[in-house]
């Protein structure tokens, strides 16, 4: 049924804030990106990783692609992810998202028709990295990254977008943990002591 769809992980390069590579951070004895790909798992759909170095993530068994464009902003990795994504439609999601939710990225996916991207809406910010898109939306992307407009928000708002409100959200992830990046100490320690983790 969702055979047109493929997950990307979004792993970027060096991350500055966590002073190291963070997908290999672990949130309780399990990298984030570890947790990351046992969640999307679920949905039973092919799987690539976008990062910078790619032999650090050939352990993980999944195919690999740098970004297409050097600028290594998130911009060039979601045009890279669509871009090499075998099918007409990527699910891109950040490797620091370590409580992704299946059920409410099968209601992302099931949205999908006659769109361009799905993006969830919270507290009136797009979340862009844990979003649809479809191929239609590379020259848009393009066009945006040669003009160093990078900022996803904009992207979004040129596209032909379902946009997903927080009420609908909160009816998957009812505190709407889907959504947090843990990319400093800070934001780990907090996912440390959340309850809810497995």
């Amino acid at each position: 049924m969702n055979e047109d769809v493929t997950v990307a992980i979004l792993a970027g390069g060096q991350s500055t804030r966590m002073g190291r590579d963070k997908s290999f951070v672990e949130l309780t004895g399990k990298p984030l990106i570890a947790r990351v790909i046992e969640e999307v798992n679920s949905l039973a759909l092919p799987i690539i990783i976008i990062a910078n170095q790619p032999e650090t993530y050939q352990v993980l068994g999944l195919p690999v692609f740098t970004d297409v464009l050097p600028d290594r902003s998130s911009l060039a990795g979601l045009y890279s992810a669509v871009y090499h994504s075998p099918t007409d439609y990527t699910l891109c999601v950040a490797c620091d998202m370590p409580f992704l939710n299946p059920p409410l990225l099968d209601h992302l996916l099931s949205l999908r028709t006659g769109y361009d991207a799905v993006v969830p809406m919270i507290g009136g910010h797009p979340q862009g990295l844990h979003a649809l898109y479809r191929k239609t939306c590379l020259p848009v992307m393009l066009k945006r990254l040669e003009k160093k407009h990078l900022r996803i928000r904009d992207l979004v708002s040129l596209l032909n977008t379902c946009w997903v409100d927080e009420d609908t959200l909160r009816n998957y992830d009812p505190h709407l943990d889907s959504f947090i990046n843990v990319n400093n100490a800070e934001t780990l320690a907090a996912a440390e002591a959340k309850p809810n983790h497995h």
